[in-house]
């Protein structure tokens, strides 16, 4: 009897069991679906940002006066940044006014948040934080035009000094080379405390109840209470408003343009505002273009180190 050759069985399909091909198929269609979707932001975020930075970044290796045949400058504009002293100065000015926009402003809104939230019952505290908060909506030419009058010579700070005898500290505050630019970071830290203090009361207010009675019951006062149960509480708030305030520091343009012009001299001098002098003023246009991609650089890296600094919290 001859031996037939023994064929394998295929394996059958439990009834009911779904094919492998129909999920990566269906896996295909929600992934393009969701594609689909991102398009027209994707289409926006190419044409209104991705597209100009590529123009800026071409443009900044060229000597171009805007009107004229451009001449390749390779990354001579980029050099220029570090051997300019008037460009070194302003990104150090930009670097000192962090710290009035971004270091006192949080923590001037850490302790009036946990002041008038331990006070909450109190009449008025609503209205303080309206006012707080002010600044934030009203526009940055109204602030700087407003606080140059209040900075002037004759104006309401120089004759509050000399109504206390204190006439020999008046001066013109915008105007001496000494007092101005910490004059404009004390603008910014008017503008950016309502900020800070919005989002620390918001924070504030999702951190459990139950961390706060532990606290009185283990004895802490409210010193104690504020660095144990808020202040941890308050991590993920701290890091969006250092990263907007600096951010806000960084940037700072329209405020210097209406209240010094940079000056006196180059004392209040920033890369923004170098930005626009040298692409509007002096026809310095790839200059110009290559301190702005140098400033947006500067400012990508430290928003990144702000965000790799926050203290992860333990999953549970």
């Amino acid at each position: 009897m001859a031996a037939t050759a023994h064929r394998p069985t295929a394996r059958k399909r439990p009834a009911g069991a779904p094919t492998r091909e129909p999920v990566r198929r269906r896996g295909r269609v929600i992934q393009w679906k969701g594609y689909l979707y991102a398009l027209p932001a994707l289409i926006v975020l190419t044409v209104f940002l991705l597209v100009p930075l590529g123009q800026l970044v071409q443009i900044s290796l060229f000597h171009w006066d805007g009107i004229s045949v451009s001449t390749w400058a390779g990354f001579d504009n980029y050099t220029e940044i570090a051997r300019d002293p008037q460009l070194r100065a302003g990104f150090l000015h930009s670097f000192v006014l962090i710290l009035f926009f971004s270091v006192i402003p949080i923590a001037l809104a850490l302790m009036l948040a946990a002041v008038t939230t331990r006070a909450g019952r109190l009449r008025g505290v609503s209205v303080f934080r309206a006012m707080i908060f002010l600044p934030q909506v009203v526009a940055m030419v109204v602030t700087a035009t407003a606080w140059t009058a209040i900075y002037a010579p004759d104006g309401v700070l120089n004759t509050a000094l000399r109504a206390i005898g204190l006439e020999a500290v008046a001066r013109p505050w915008l105007g001496d080379f000494s007092t101005a630019l910490p004059a404009v970071g004390l603008i910014g830290t008017w503008l950016e405390i309502g900020l800070c203090l919005v989002l620390f009361i918001a924070g504030i207010g999702q951190i459990p109840a139950e961390l706060y009675e532990a606290a009185k019951l283990d004895g802490a006062g409210a010193v104690r209470e504020f660095f144990a149960v808020t202040l941890p509480g308050l991590r993920g708030q701290i890091t969006v408003a250092l990263t907007l305030t600096v951010i806000a520091a960084l940037r700072t343009f329209d405020l210097v343009y209406v209240a010094t012009h940079g000056g006196p001299g180059n004392a209040t001098s920033l890369p923004a505002y170098e930005v626009y002098n040298r692409a509007f003023g002096t026809g310095q246009v790839g200059s110009a273009c290559a301190i702005a991609v140098t400033l947006t650089a500067v400012i990508l890296l430290l928003t990144f180190l702000i965000t790799k600094v926050q203290p992860q919290e333990d999953e549970t």
